[in-house]
């Protein structure tokens, strides 16, 4: 799959740290559920290699109100300077790091 770009403002969500998440745009949902039929670790819980910035960094979709929501990691969010209601771009691809 290839890169999804797009952007998007980091939101809070009351759930499990970080807390913080860049909402997906509802024009790559289906694309990402697509990818998700093979690359799903169940649960429609998605891995993904994100970045933001200059940082990269994996970690997994969570779906939500008929969208996913990427977590922003503290360690990201301090490497960009970025919080609660900043706009982001995002570059993100559906899948594991190589070797994993």
């Amino acid at each position: 799959m290839q890169d999804i770009v797009f952007d998007t403002v980091i939101v809070e969500w009351r759930g499990p740290p970080p807390y913080l998440f860049a909402r997906i745009p509802d024009d790559h949902v289906a694309e990402i559920r697509y990818a998700a039929l093979s690359e799903s670790y169940g649960w429609g819980v998605v891995p993904v290699i994100a970045t933001i910035g200059g940082t990269e960094f994996t970690t997994s979709l969570f779906p939500r109100e008929g969208t996913y929501l990427l977590p922003v990691k503290v360690a990201v969010q301090r490497a960009e300077g970025v919080g609660l209601g900043d706009a982001v771009r995002v570059a993100m691809r559906v899948g594991r790091p190589r070797g994993q």
